[in-house]
Formats: structure tokens, C-alpha cells, sequence
């Protein structure tokens, strides 16, 4: 099983990104799935988690402005990004919990670089 995550750039203060982040391989069941960033000294945070049923719950710092998706058909999760600030800037990772046949295991995606900067 593979996380894929894609999506950062440079955005303006102010302005949107779409995260994706697929997930690949033998997958018979997708628990909850999250976004997590990482900005430089600082410590992995958790940003935004939806469940498998849809439940979703945010880091007080991005509610309203950040909205966690899924596409369980597609095995893919989504982070939109609006009204971006210059404290987003990060590395942003994808996590999933993932049973490949019984077994849930934690996986994570490469990470993808967002900076939000005039």
C-alpha cells in the first residue's frame, strides 16, 4: 500500500490550494484518513481528520478555512485550502489507517511542500 500525495506550491497569503493524497495497492478497507503538517523547528501537527462515515474534526487554527474530503471510490483524500495565511506554510502528510485484507496498519504519504508567500 502507497500514500501519494500531491498538490503544494506557492500560494499568496489569501489564496487556495487542493491537496490530494491517493492511496494504492491491496486495499480492503479505509479507516480514517488525515492531513498532518510539518512547518520548519516545529513539531508534526495534526491539521484535519474525516473518518470512514464522513465525521470530520479540525485544528481550531484552520477551521473555516481548511476542509477535509474523501473519495472512498477512488481511495483519495482531499484538503482544500482557502484564505491561506503565511503560518500554513509547511510540509503537509497524508496518513491513513489501511487493512490490505484483515489487518489495520498506519500509513503515510511522502509529504507536499505548501508556502504561502507574497
Amino acid at each position: 500500500v502507497q500514500l501519494q500525495a500531491s498538490g503544494g506550491g506557492l500560494v499568496q497569503p489569501g489564496g487556495s490550494l487542493r491537496l490530494s493524497c491517493a492511496a494504492s495497492g491491496t486495499i480492503s478497507r479505509i479507516n480514517a484518513m488525515s492531513w498532518y503538517r510539518q512547518a520548519p523547528g516545529k513539531q508534526r501537527e495534526l491539521v484535519a481528520r474525516i473518518n470512514s462515515s464522513g465525521s470530520t474534526n479540525y485544528a481550531d487554527s484552520v477551521k473555516g478555512r481548511l476542509t477535509i474530503s474523501r473519495d472512498n471510490a477512488k481511495n483519495t483524500l482531499y484538503l482544500q485550502m482557502d484564505s491561506l495565511k503565511p503560518e500554513d506554510t509547511a510540509v503537509y502528510y497524508c496518513h491513513a489507517v489501511i487493512a490490505e485484507f484483515i489487518v489495520f496498519k498506519d500509513y503515510w504519504g511522502q509529504g507536499t511542500l505548501v508556502t504561502v508567500s507574497s
